[in-house]
């Protein structure tokens, strides 16, 4: 991946509604070219795909908790079956299994903390889990879906 592959990758992570001509124009390429790019990009799996970001407060979904968890099973049927569990969550949005002191760590995204409460009533009544730890975001400081692909 070279310097102009790695500028489309920027533009297409600020507006992945801008057309391949206004891309091609902002890299210095023609058209044709910068098409090219873009597929390739995608065949390789580098884009994998175009989404719409939502604006959270306008849909009530403002609360983000960040949830740890403990567990005394390392086992795959056990995993197999957390991962698939927590999966089906909608308000799960990040889900991740950690080093250090917590097994797991998942964002949480609700609308407010009675929501929550009943998304960890369902969690803990599908789920055996040894220990949970849940924090509640005061303020979101720094977001953004876009990669820092200066490292590719």
């Amino acid at each position: 991946m070279d310097k102009t592959d790695k500028r489309i990758l920027n533009l297409l992570q600020q507006d992945s509604n801008l057309s391949t001509a206004e891309i091609a124009e902002q890299v210095g390429l023609s058209t044709t070219p910068c098409w090219r790019r873009i597929q390739n990009l995608e065949k390789r799996g580098i884009i994998r795909r175009r989404v719409a970001l939502l604006d959270r407060s306008r849909i009530n979904l403002g609360v983000d908790v960040f949830v740890a968890i403990k567990t005394r099973h390392h086992n795959a049927a056990w995993l197999d079956e957390f991962a698939r569990t927590v999966s089906s969550f909608s308000e799960v949005v990040e889900f991740y299994r950690m080093s250090g002191d917590i097994d797991y760590l998942m964002r949480v995204v609700v609308p407010d903390i009675p929501a929550y409460d009943r998304f960890y009533k369902r969690l803990i009544e599908k789920v055996d889990i040894q220990d949970v730890s849940s924090s509640f975001a005061m303020e979101q400081i720094k977001y953004t879906t876009a990669l820092p692909v200066d490292y590719a």
